[in-house]
């Protein structure tokens, strides 16, 4: 059956989405990235332990998880857009609530901004649907890239602004919270036209008995948990097995990002507006991270092939796993609960994978049984990737 697509805003509410779009973009990834090279100064200035210095990092993932299924039913009350500007103001509040000295400002704020960013990871997918219906991998790609690129720069700069700016690390975190800020003030006139969004309020329940909606779970879980596996763990690995000092080591980490925003630039163009074309990418991004993974596995030596290959495939299949839950979806609803559902299995994925493969590296004592078992990983995203990429669409029901 045939279902309506809807219209594309005006032009000059297209301009004002687009601008927000990419200012949020900015801020999906850069609060948290930015964390980890300041996170020597944070403890040294709070006393924090390696455990509380760890839940600093993961509390984010965690926080994306737990919220995710909730968004739908909010944004189902509220509208996407007015959802979504609450989001963007909340970011920049536990942004605020960060620069204020001690622990509990610290992990209340870092709680605040993983929630804040599950809200526009879930929103992002649905608010691309119902906006620009016709334009769905292209503006994919570019707030994908766009995440990749400040939250890369984010990381780089961190330390040399909390060594200049006053306030040093906790102004070097807060000042990645504006591009949030402005985009909801940029946002908020539109709320007043929010009776063009009441088509899209009625509650979709989450798909759970869906086997398309489990496609498009397990392909964006499986991604997801391949990429912070590899965050987490190559340099480590890097170092053990193929010899490399860390400052290599850790030029291999830059190599996956750069890679990864190659990806992600790369899908529209290979996909196009074709379902089979974009089934093609979906498995050829599959291929190139299995042989990324499998090369780590039997030829250490190789591991900068063996990484630019990781990235390209991992850049190109988070662009289109997020596209997969815009396009998959029979309506604007419907898409936020898919969103809700891939995202909280899939950041469930990200926060567990790490730790899971950890300890298969203490309880074997090398690093050949956790990389088999993420070759096996992403061996098995090929099935989700076919699966998730056919010309069919989820309908949920309504609450």
């Amino acid at each position: 059956m045939h279902t309506s697509r809807p219209a594309e805003p005006t032009r000059r509410t297209a301009l004002v989405l687009l601008a927000g779009l990419v200012l949020v973009a900015c801020a999906m990834r850069s609060p948290i990235t930015g964390v980890g090279s300041v996170l020597p100064l944070v403890s040294d200035d709070l006393g924090l332990g390696p455990a509380a210095a760890g839940a600093l990092t993961s509390l984010p993932l965690l926080a994306f998880a737990a919220s995710s299924l909730v968004v739908p039913r909010v944004s189902a009350r509220l509208g996407h857009r007015l959802t979504l500007v609450l989001a963007l103001f909340l970011l920049g509040a536990g942004a605020a609530l960060r620069w204020v000295p001690g622990v509990v400002p610290l992990f209340t704020g870092t709680a605040l901004i993983g929630v804040a960013i599950a809200v526009a990871n879930v929103l992002m997918p649905a608010f691309v649907r119902a906006e620009f219906p016709h334009r769905i991998p292209i503006l994919t790609s570019t707030y994908v890239v766009l995440m990749q690129v400040v939250g890369g720069a984010a990381s780089g700069v961190a330390v040399p602004l909390a060594e200049h700016v006053t306030g040093g690390w906790r102004t070097a975190l807060v000042v990645w919270a504006a591009p949030a800020v402005l985009a909801a003030l940029l946002w908020l006139p539109l709320i007043r036209r929010a009776h063009a969004e009441r088509v899209e309020r009625a509650h979709a329940r989450t798909p759970w008995r869906s086997p398309l909606a489990w496609a498009v779970t397990a392909f964006m879980g499986s991604q997801s948990l391949l990429f912070y596996v590899l965050l987490s763990w190559l340099a480590t690995i890097a170092r053990d097995r193929s010899g490399l000092d860390p400052t290599a080591a850790g030029v291999l980490l830059s190599v996956l990002q750069v890679a990864g925003v190659a990806g992600s630039l790369l899908v529209p163009v290979v996909s196009g507006r074709s379902a089979t074309r974009t089934r093609w990418a979906a498995v050829g991004s599959t291929a190139l991270s299995i042989s990324g993974v499998v090369l780590l596995l039997v030829a250490p030596s190789a591991a900068l092939a063996a990484v630019a290959l990781a990235g390209l495939g991992g850049g190109g299949s988070v662009v289109l796993a997020l596209a997969s839950v815009s396009s998959r979806a029979a309506d604007g609803p419907t898409a936020v609960a898919l969103s809700g559902m891939a995202q909280a299995v899939g950041y469930l994925a990200a926060a567990v994978g790490p730790v899971a493969f950890g300890g298969l590296h203490s309880l074997t004592g090398g690093w050949d049984v956790p990389l088999a078992a993420l070759a096996v990983v992403a061996v098995a995203q090929l099935w989700s990737a076919w699966a998730a990429h056919r010309d069919a669409t989820v309908r949920a029901g309504r609450g």
